[in-house]
């Protein structure tokens, strides 16, 4: 349905001239995303600066069955974000609702709003010793209510939990411009259904996430980054496992890296240095952070070296020595995905399987890879510590980037074929959008489905809510 261009007027009047977008130049930013695979248009981006605002765009959309289509940083690597190419869909962006309403440094909670930048959020936090641990490459432009409404993950997520575990309450504005004010700081609370889970994760489908109440830790006293090497993946999940009995809920981070990845970010990413003196075939990252002290931290990374070394399963190992030397490392791990780009095509996998088997998972993979396209590169790398890997594929050396991405769903099918069969989700934290509607639709059960339809139905009942994306 084309949009009346009285009813852009009238949407317009809401936020104000100022903050209503038509020229295609300032609204070209709005309708593409990270990896230029899905491309929209639009006549409009409104950037509205209140949840009042946000309520009256969503009456009004209601009304006369307009349909909107939240955003907030545009990070998202599905889709979800984007509008649709027939141009009568209204980008709404929420960057503008970006104030850090409360720091609660005694319920270690903060109150943020949708727009806030995760890392303006970390450092916020940090300046009252406290820590948000959701971290992610994109971190310097993803905003919170994004994060929420893709249930991301990242790094923190084997010592944290993904966003969902990390959020307490949210401020939601529903598709018929209602507002729900869930915004508690409660950790204990049996009351009736856990409405905000439905929205955390719910990709902007039920509901505008305005606003939330995320938990906060202790900043810890200390803290370990080691980078290692290792000569398997089976090496590097007995690994884990020693780590993990060891150091329990300290071991923060355990991150696998193929040298296929690595060896793009020091060819590709300006400044990056290899950690170690020699190539390995594989590697991982472990974080250690303890509640007590610098010397607790690097005393516990050094006896799971020690031990690792010892049982042969760690060659080689560098820990980080200072503050600068941590951000370098974590550095290296973050630009893994960036550093792909110049090497052309890449196929993308989210996926994650039982930890218990992901070496089985890595070997039945390699060969599928070379069974779709021979030659192809696997970049690997991922949290291997709560089983989720980037099992992403770059195009054979001097391939045609165009041609190679036609493999884009035969090479999907047999990774994801691989993971169903080993009990893992081809969607691990980078949500469903578009990308991922079609696969969710034919391989979940049917009574999921019907559920998911109904929900959306009832919550949405003019179907006007970021239609397409998930179900």
């Amino acid at each position: 349905m084309t949009i009346d261009p009285t009813v852009l007027d009238r949407f317009v009047a809401i936020v104000g001239e100022r903050h209503a977008l038509r020229d295609a130049n300032e609204i070209e930013p709005y309708v593409m995303e990270p990896r230029g695979l899905y491309g929209g248009a639009t006549k409009l981006v409104l950037r509205p600066g209140s949840v009042e605002e946000i309520s009256r765009i969503m009456q009004l959309a209601n009304e006369t069955r307009t349909e909107i289509v939240p955003q907030g940083g545009n990070t998202g690597l599905v889709g979800g974000q984007m509008p649709d190419r027939g141009g009568n869909q209204i980008v709404l962006s929420l960057s503008r609702l970006n104030r850090i309403r409360e720091i609660d440094v005694a319920s270690n909670t903060a109150t943020v709003e949708a727009g806030v930048v995760l890392q303006v959020l970390q450092e916020a936090v940090a300046g009252k010793d406290r820590l948000f641990p959701l971290s992610l490459g994109s971190q310097g432009s993803c905003q919170i209510g994004g994060n929420l409404s893709s249930n991301a993950g990242g790094v923190g997520a084997l010592a944290y939990g993904t966003a969902r575990d990390l959020c307490l309450g949210v401020e939601v504005v529903l598709p018929t411009g209602e507002v729900l004010d869930d915004l508690r700081k409660l950790k204990k609370d049996n009351t009736g259904y856990e409405l905000k889970d439905l929205f955390v994760g719910g990709e902007g489908t039920l509901g505008i996430i305005t606003a939330a109440v995320v938990k906060l830790f202790p900043m810890p006293k200390g803290r370990e980054l080691a980078w290692a090497a290792l000569p398997s993946p089976e090496d590097a999940l007995r690994f884990f496992e020693m780590a993990n009995e060891k150091a329990g809920s300290a071991l923060t981070a355990f991150e696998l890296i193929e040298r296929t990845p690595l060896a793009f970010a020091l060819k590709h990413i300006p400044g990056a240095v290899d950690p170690l003196s020699e190539e390995h075939p594989w590697y991982v990252m472990v974080e250690i952070s303890s509640s007590r002290s610098d010397d607790d931290a690097k005393m516990l990374m050094e006896e799971i070296l020690t031990v690792a070394f010892e049982e042969g399963l760690v060659t080689d190992a560098a820990i980080a020595q200072n503050e600068a030397q941590i951000a370098t490392f974590r550095h290296l791990r973050e630009s893994l995905s960036e550093a792909q780009r110049p090497e052309g095509g890449s196929i993308k996998h989210d996926i994650s399987v039982p930890v218990a088997r992901i070496p089985e998972f890595l070997e039945l993979a390699g060969k599928a890879v070379q069974g779709v396209s021979p030659g192809a590169r696997v970049a690997c790398f991922g949290h291997m510590g709560d089983g989720n890997l980037h099992y992403n594929v770059s195009q054979p050396e001097g391939a045609d980037k165009e041609e190679y991405l036609k493999l884009y769903r035969p090479m999907n099918e047999a990774i994801h074929a691989i993971v169903r069969e080993l009990g893992g989700s081809f969607s691990a934290e980078h949500g469903i959008g578009t990308l991922k509607r079609d696969e969710l639709l034919a391989t979940q059960s049917g009574i999921a489905t019907d559920l998911m339809r109904r929900i959306k139905k009832a919550f949405d009942p003019a179907g006007i809510l970021n239609p397409g994306k998930v179900i």
